[in-house]
């Protein structure tokens, strides 16, 4: 697997079928009358072999071909997108602003700390430490199933086995890791302290001297291998300027908590019965649409507000697909505390609204602006604008041929994948879309032939020029 893996993979959709007359053989998707067959699919797939013969891959190939379709067609059919409402999509950056100015004007803290305070606290606490270290990550399928995970971590641990034979760590993140921020690098991911870190991986780094590999580490993110490069720890004389400022943004932190936990104390929300269900359920197909009645209904409600069913799918949706992964393996508990915490949120949104906080128009206005041009930018660089039209051709064909060009591209790693979220449902709307179970299997089973054809067989290998064995005997 490669960093373009993890841009099809990060895609993983989940997409309902939709009951069609035409016949769906042969086909792995369907957008109205564009078609994505198995035969199309296999082309995508067979030469790329660090990607799985998995039902997972190709269910995510499906979805995104089924996005870039609609995207390619809205492009050449008005360029400014009207038929988008941007505005839910920067609801979250005006959220902050105001929640931020909400902070400034209400939560008053003074942080000052004399040098023996900040001295004693240090020595009460774990020396401070700065870790650099390097990692290459696979990503896990959109719910994935145990037999996919094993399958993942059985391929990275094999990556692992060649580190430890002596394969530079750098390269092979170069060239493996689905981590686009930090692949290009050699993994490196640069200094950080405590805290810096998912726990899972932190607590995987701070195992480590340096030098030493870690096992595979499982973090919402994906399964990791870590390589730890330097651990070095700092003495209060070099700490406290940092450390100092660590102290005090605790401090500010903490205030902020009591601030919002009044603010939930005095609200008192509920959750309604059957509510981690409904979450877990949009989770698992955020494409789910809903009648006005069942959409207005309370998830978790307090005198004067409530988070919805339409609002959970709206998030859910915006933050396809990690958070329905997130979601999708969390339990009960869990999920309750999810929905506490989207109260809480409300509850800070209502509270900035009654101190008059909330952004001009105008400024809403320049962010859903700037939300259509980042989307015309990236269907620029998928090659959508300016259809290579043929005089007389039809819009489908040459719509067809942009998006098989641009999954060429992704999979090859000349463009990154560029993941829709909301955009993408809003673009489905009215629209009949499937993608086919039939066809995901015939797809799996094809690729796996076609590789496994190619295999030598045991003559071959042994008539296959000899490699020398280096001075360890490999």
């Amino acid at each position: 697997m490669n960093s373009k893996t993890f841009s099809i993979l990060a895609l993983g959709l989940l997409a309902a079928a939709c009951g069609d007359e035409r016949t769906n053989d042969g086909l792995v998707a369907r957008v109205d009358d564009y078609t994505f067959s198995v035969d199309d699919a296999v082309d995508l797939l067979v030469d790329e072999e660090r990607l799985a013969a998995d039902a997972g891959v190709v269910e995510a190939l499906a979805d995104l071909w089924v996005n870039y379709t609609l995207l390619a067609e809205a492009t050449a059919t008005d360029s400014t997108y009207g038929m988008l409402d941007f505005e839910p999509m920067v609801l979250r950056q005006t959220h902050q602003v105001m929640v931020f100015q909400l902070r400034d004007s209400v939560i008053q803290v003074d942080t000052f700390v004399t040098e023996d305070e900040l001295r004693q606290r240090y020595e009460a606490e774990e020396p401070a430490v700065e870790l650099r270290a390097r990692h290459i990550m696979f990503q896990l399928p959109i719910g994935v199933t145990p037999a996919q995970r094993d399958s993942v971590a059985g391929a990275l641990s094999a990556v692992r086995d060649r580190v430890l034979a002596g394969e530079s760590f750098e390269l092979l993140a170069q060239q493996l890791s689905q981590d686009p921020g930090t692949a290009f690098n050699g993994g490196d991911l640069g200094p950080f302290g405590r805290g810096d870190m998912v726990a899972p991986f932190e607590e995987a780094v701070l195992a480590l001297r340096p030098g030493e590999v870690s096992d595979v580490v499982e973090t919402p993110m994906g399964l990791h291998v870590i390589r730890l490069d330097e651990r070095r720890v700092r003495g209060f004389e070099e700490s406290a300027p940092l450390y100092r400022r660590q102290v005090q943004s605790r401090m500010i932190q903490e205030a902020e908590s009591v601030f919002v936990a009044g603010l939930y104390d005095r609200a008192a929300p509920e959750i309604n019965q059957g509510a981690a269900e409904i979450v877990r359920e949009l989770a698992e197909n955020p494409g789910a649409s809903f009648s006005g009645r069942a959409a207005r209904r309370a998830v978790i409600e307090w005198e004067g507000g409530s988070v919805t069913v339409a609002d959970l799918r709206t998030l859910v949706r915006l933050e396809a697909p990690t958070l329905p992964m997130q979601l999708s393996d969390s339990d009960d508990d869990q999920l309750n505390e999810f929905l506490r915490s989207l109260a809480r949120r409300e509850l800070l949104i209502r509270a900035a609204e009654s101190e008059g906080l909330r952004p001009e128009r105008d400024s809403i206005d320049a962010m859903i602006e700037e939300a259509g041009s980042q989307l015309r930018t990236a269907a620029r660089v998928l090659g959508f604008f300016d259809l290579d039209r043929a005089p007389g051709e039809a819009l489908e064909v040459a719509v067809a041929r942009a998006v098989e060009a641009a999954l060429v591209d992704n999979l090859s790693g000349a463009t990154q994948v560029v993941p829709l979220g909301l955009v993408g449902f809003q673009l489905r709307d009215g629209r009949s879309t499937g993608i086919f179970d039939t066809g995901l299997g015939q797809v799996v089973l094809d690729v796996a032939r076609i590789r496994a054809a190619r295999q030598l067989s045991p003559v071959e290998d042994a008539l296959a020029t000899p490699t020398v064995p280096d001075s360890a005997g490999r």
